[in-house]
């Protein structure tokens, strides 16, 4: 993620992805470099797995550490104030009807990381927000998904 393309996050985004770079550089980075000591300590470094490991460990780490700093660089958070409910969008609450079963589902859209189906809150980039964004209430839309394609009337767009 070296580009500087925009990676937009809520607050609460923001905030949890620079906890979580807190974590990853003061405690994963001394634990592996506690873990290269030990396997270092153990002698011949040629055929040393645990040295190996630790080091590809310790790679893995640094590279998301690297990604982590890039997306909390390029973070823009959104104005949730400047968010409305003509047309589906990121940040809104859509009330759905599917179509086929009759069933009431709500979603938030949210950014691409902060997707939690169990509460309710779908990625930007998911087959269902992709299909969603743009269309008013009162539309019927047909969204194409792994398992077929659904179909849903918006009741509903709310902040």
């Amino acid at each position: 993620m070296s580009n500087n393309k925009p990676y937009y996050v809520t607050k609460e985004g923001l905030e949890k992805m620079k906890k979580e770079l807190e974590y990853l550089t003061t405690v994963e980075r001394k634990k592996i470099s506690q873990q290269i000591a030990e396997a270092r300590d153990k002698g011949d470094l040629s055929e040393n797995a645990e040295y190996d490991a630790a080091k590809e460990a310790q790679a893995m780490l640094e590279i998301k550490i690297s990604e982590l700093e890039a997306r909390i660089r390029n973070a823009r958070v959104i104005d949730e104030s400047q968010i409305n409910s003509d047309t589906v969008n990121l940040m809104n609450r859509v009330k759905l009807k599917n179509l086929k079963t009759g069933q009431i589902i709500e979603y938030t859209i949210v950014p691409e990381n902060e997707g939690d189906f169990k509460a309710g809150k779908i990625s930007i980039n998911t087959p269902i927000a992709r299909g969603l964004i743009g269309k008013k209430r009162g539309d019927k839309v047909q969204i194409k998904v792994p398992a077929g394609t659904l179909e849903f009337e918006i009741l509903d767009i709310s902040i």
